[in-house]
């Protein structure tokens, strides 16, 4: 029987791993390695690696970079980060990764899902997508370049579209929400569900184990990610790396 994945969320930024608020004033909070091998004893589901950098100042992903994290990582791990090629994707795979990301140049170049499912699989395809509120409207704006670019379509219809053309995975992320650790945008997520029929998951928000049950009560069978929720610790937001154990996981599960 499928059940919701719970996978943590990494940023690269400048070579570390940080954590940011509204996509804004980068915190940094360790080494991403150290960081991957707590996330190995924890036995975490999956690892989502995003470098904040590459599409920001186009530049190629890191390979080195990708290289050490899939020798170290005993789990899936999901990169993204500058992919903008067919030949970039199936190199990163290539590298031992389970899936690629995209974000910017799906949204700039749709076809170019089509043209890596075809490369790599569908199956190994996620597309990000950063998303804002309007203000005053319950409709969102889908931004890029680490949110600074409004690329002046719909979400949701954009989420069906790249899903026809082969996106294997969505993955929704709330900039209103990223780093407040107040709760999932469930709005948002029951929205993206209702559109398309494959497998998504949700990021941004999270603070707390009580999140996640309300999202996978809302939404069913989804991924759940967070960044802060599990490299912070109290109200003072000490840095301590932290993961659900089988038996929190499973009780997450009884929805």
């Amino acid at each position: 029987m499928l059940r919701p994945r719970i996978s943590p969320c990494l940023l690269v930024h400048q070579g570390g791993l940080v954590k940011t608020v509204r996509f804004k004033s980068p915190k940094y909070v360790g080494d991403p390695i150290n960081a991957v091998k707590i996330f190995n004893e924890k036995e975490a589901d999956e690892l989502i690696v995003l470098d904040i950098d590459a599409s920001a100042n186009d530049v190629e992903p890191d390979y080195q970079m990708i290289r050490n994290l899939a020798l170290e990582c005993r789990m899936p791990l999901c990169y993204g980060g500058g992919v903008k090629t067919a030949e970039q994707a199936s190199r990163i795979v290539g590298l031992g990764v389970e899936k690629v990301a995209l974000s910017a140049a799906a949204i700039e170049n749709p076809a170019l899902v089509s043209e890596i499912a075809e490369q790599i699989g569908r199956q190994s395809v996620a597309v990000v997508l950063d998303i804002k509120k309007k203000s005053f409207s319950r409709n969102y704006d889908l931004y890029t370049h680490n949110g600074k670019r409004n690329a002046k379509r719909d979400p949701f219809e954009f989420a069906r579209e790249i899903a026809a053309l082969g996106a294997g995975e969505i993955v929704l992320n709330s900039i209103d929400q990223d780093g407040e650790m107040s709760g999932y945008d469930l709005d948002a997520a029951e929205r993206l569900r209702k559109a398309v029929d494959v497998p998504i998951t949700i990021l941004g928000g999270a603070g707390a184990l009580d999140h996640m049950q309300q999202l996978f009560r809302k939404c069913g069978v989804v991924g759940a990610s967070a960044g802060s929720f599990f490299v912070f610790k109290g109200p003072y937001k000490a840095v301590l790396i932290t993961y659900p154990t089988m038996q929190q996981k499973d009780a997450l599960f009884h929805v």
